[in-house]
């Protein structure tokens, strides 16, 4: 059993996670943002814990995840506001994974997407390109870091029931339901054999654990 932070914790696919994560034995402490997610949060059979990440300074972020041995990045500002983007899917995010470092917690499993890196293509202009932006500078600051870091990156995500199967090598992105989304970081986290990759996919014909390679 480990304990896992999991911050974000009343996303779509954090809802959806929590409750695998619990059926396989682990301690779950999810980080929401407003006391209002607290009963969708506590029904997953995971542990609420309100705090605002965006406002938590390094100190504050090494002292909430000191004592877990996973931190699950799954949080967002759900685009709009360029300048909150920035804050919390990189800085925010950067500094949870300088607070991981510091306070001993090696394994930290990111929640991209598809299209994050240098040449996601997203035009300055474009409302989605703060996000695109903030997400490939945060990725690229995980994987300069010495943590245990796995990189999840579905692409575009459905409310569509889960499969159980996707495709892992697919060179453009697609779609895939929310459902597998949470299915694959729960493979991840059961797998020490998806550190340091980066797991692109869509909806696919192979089976997660095998796809993923657990």
């Amino acid at each position: 059993m480990s304990r896992i932070l999991l911050i974000g914790g009343h996303g779509k696919v954090a809802l959806l996670l929590e409750p695998l994560l619990v059926a396989a034995g682990h301690h779950v402490t999810a980080v929401i943002r407003t006391p209002d997610h607290e009963t969708d949060v506590g029904r997953t059979g995971a542990t609420p814990l309100v705090a605002d990440v965006e406002a938590y300074d390094f100190d504050h972020l090494t002292n909430l995840v000191s004592g877990n041995d996973v931190v699950i990045w799954s949080a967002g500002a759900g685009g709009g506001n360029p300048a909150r983007t920035y804050a919390v899917d990189q800085d925010a995010a950067i500094r949870s994974m300088d607070a991981a470092a510091a306070a001993g917690v090696r394994r930290y499993i990111m929640v991209s997407y598809f299209g994050a890196g240098p040449d996601h293509g997203i035009a300055p202009e474009d409302s989605f390109f703060a996000y695109a932006d903030a997400k490939t500078t945060a990725d690229a600051y995980l994987r300069r870091s010495a943590l245990d870091w796995t990189i999840v990156a579905p692409s575009t995500l459905t409310l569509d029931p889960g499969t159980g199967a996707i495709d892992a090598a697919a060179t453009a992105s697609g779609s895939v339901p929310r459902a597998d989304v949470a299915a694959v970081i729960a493979a991840v986290v059961a797998s020490d054999a998806t550190i340091g990759r980066t797991i692109r996919f869509n909806t696919g014909q192979t089976a997660i654990a095998a796809a993923v390679g657990g």
